[in-house]
């Protein structure tokens, strides 16, 4: 008899007493034949279809092509459902649930005879999930994204997924359109499967997924509803067999080098602030040593590139026609800002790959020497009112507002905002900075996409357009405006954030990363005393345990207790 090979599933299925039984007959159940037992690699497939994430839905069709590739290529292909994060019907917000998620797969994983995933994610917190997950426990990995909707349509024109639902939305408070124009808008803007086709964190990560080295080229782009698309899984369930026998794990993809890539390509297509947080989660789970620091340090000198939602016109059915990622990736290799030997999934470094990209539109993707926005990554913030760091999006803010001191505005949880933001005698204009706390990683709970706050409708008619707002809160990558996000520690951990009264002085620069409030440090220590630590909102279950152990944002609030990994052990049998 030849020797097996020395795959985790030949623990399960290459045993030949009472559990070799157990593990093969259960399996037989559903018609796969002996000679499937024979050694060959068993890849999983993660699936994060459901009918409760609608940028998921396509996904049994994605895995069948997934399916297809495994088999083509000689493997034995198990799908497997894990937890599905939403982003648009969860609440109080699909943050809350990433790390859940991730136990989710990172369990889902450990436990079965896999020797290798692949990964199927689209919706936000789909994608960080799954890899995070897939990191702790560090098998082959390839992560098929969902890809993106078709452009929007609306009366003629281009609209985009949260971009355009932000502005409509405040012209409806402002009186500018009427709430059956509101509610056709809403048909418009959603037309096909696919998440965000904007570039806000779903296309992001996409984008990040294929940087990293961890997708097939053309994994950011194609469409969802793009027969490609379906090839691009197809290829997927081919390679992660030929990973699996090169035993190429995620962690000798995922190093340093490609998280530094990450962060390059983040800045040139004008990505989401939610990539900082997940892109260090992840690296934390592999022992990377990334912090907000490196987002500093990495990513200046890097220019956006990408003419896209929010920070500019098009959308994501424009930048794959034009050439999508691979050509962000050539003009960052030309001009010195990308590490070209960093290894990808397909077996070729990520400058084979992308070295004679063409582009087929300049005027979506611009070239680095004149650039869309100069110098417009995300930077750092940091000042007694977050000495741990913040963040601000440059290329989505207003550029005068980029240095500012304002008197500030407090609201002390998104309830009293919404309960107050209406109000025509709020005592506020355009120079106020807007001051949200509790929502962050413990207050909210979740650390909700709450940050981009709308202006107040009194400021609105009078063509207020943009104002400084800071709070521990995210924002979705699909929104604009001068936001500072991400405040660390936040107002729940009793950071400074917390003890911030209206009328209290804020100055920001973000030229010189400074985030000061103008309060003296007796005043300061005066209201500390005052200050009394909030409780969970629920004493119980999955609240109570990301409370007590969420980690700070800058740290990407992972629980603590899952930074790091356990490896692919094979535990013991279950009878």
């Amino acid at each position: 008899m030849a020797k097996k090979p020395g795959w985790r599933s030949v623990q399960w299925f290459g045993r030949q007493d009472i559990y070799g039984f157990i593990y093969r007959s259960w399996t037989k159940n559903r018609g796969v034949p002996q000679d499937q037992f024979d050694g060959r690699p068993v890849i999983g497939i993660c699936n994060t279809w459901s009918e409760l994430t609608p940028c998921n839905t396509h996904f049994r069709v994605l895995a069948d092509h997934v399916r297809h590739g495994i088999l083509e290529a000689g493997g034995f292909p198990l799908e497997f459902p894990v937890m599905s994060t939403g982003e648009t019907l969860m609440r109080p917000t699909a943050m809350l649930y990433r790390n859940l998620a991730a136990m989710s797969v990172e369990e889902s994983i450990r436990a079965n005879p896999l020797d290798g995933v692949v990964l199927l994610a689209g919706c936000d917190k789909t994608t960080p999930a799954t890899i995070m997950g897939a990191a702790s426990v560090d098998l082959p990995t390839i992560l098929v994204s969902g890809g993106p909707m078709l452009s929007g349509k609306y009366r003629g024109t281009d609209i985009g997924s949260g971009t355009n639902v932000w502005s409509m939305s405040e012209d409806l408070r402002a009186g500018k359109i009427s709430l059956e124009e509101f509610h056709e808008a809403e048909s418009c803007m959603h037309r096909s499967h696919g998440h965000c086709m904007t570039m806000g964190t779903a296309s992001t990560m996409a984008s990040m997924v294929e940087a990293l080295g961890l997708g097939m080229p053309g994994n950011a782009a194609w469409p969802a509803v793009d027969a490609r698309r379906n090839v691009l899984a197809r290829a997927a369930g081919r390679r992660i067999v030929a990973l699996v026998k090169e035993k190429v794990s995620i962690s000798k993809i995922l190093n340093k080098k490609a998280f530094e890539n990450a962060i390059r390509a983040n800045a040139a297509i004008g990505g989401s602030t939610n990539a900082v947080i997940h892109l260090i989660a992840i690296a934390r789970r592999l022992g990377v040593d990334l912090t907000l620091d490196d987002w500093q340090r990495v990513g200046e000198g890097v220019h956006t590139l990408v003419n896209l939602m929010p920070s500019g016109k098009y959308l994501m059915e424009d930048f794959c026609y034009a050439g999508g990622l691979p050509v962000v990736l050539r003009e960052l290799g030309e001009n010195g800002f990308l590490e070209k030997n960093s290894l990808t999934v397909n077996g070729q470094t990520i400058w084979q790959n992308n070295k004679d990209a063409p582009c087929w539109n300049r005027d979506v993707i611009f070239p680095f020497k004149k650039p869309f926005k100069k110098n417009a990554g995300i930077k750092v913030l940091r000042g007694n009112l977050a000495p741990d760091g913040a963040i601000i999006k440059p290329s989505a803010a207003t550029p005068k507002l980029l240095k500012h001191k304002g008197r500030a505005v407090v609201f002390e949880n998104i309830e009293d905002f919404h309960t107050r933001i209406d109000d025509p005698r709020l005592d506020i204009d355009e120079r106020c900075v807007m001051v949200l706390k509790n929502c962050g990683p413990k207050g909210y709970p979740g650390m909700a996409e709450v940050g981009n706050m709308p202006l107040p409708p009194k400021l609105l008619k009078k063509g207020v357009t943009d104002m400084l707002r800071i709070s521990d809160a995210r924002m979705s990558g699909t929104a604009y405006g001068s936001v500072v996000l991400h405040m660390s520690p936040e107002a729940a951990a009793g950071g400074l954030l917390a003890l911030v009264q209206n009328g209290d002085m804020i100055e920001m620069d973000v030229a010189k990363g400074r985030l000061q409030l103008l309060v003296s440090e007796k005043e300061i220590s005066r209201r500390r005393k005052g200050w009394k630590k909030p409780k969970p909102q629920l004493s119980r279950g999955y609240w109570r345990l990301y409370f007590d152990h969420v980690n700070q944002a800058h740290e990407g609030a992972d629980l603590d207790f899952l930074v790091g990994g356990s490896g692919d052990f094979v535990p013991r049998d279950n009878h």
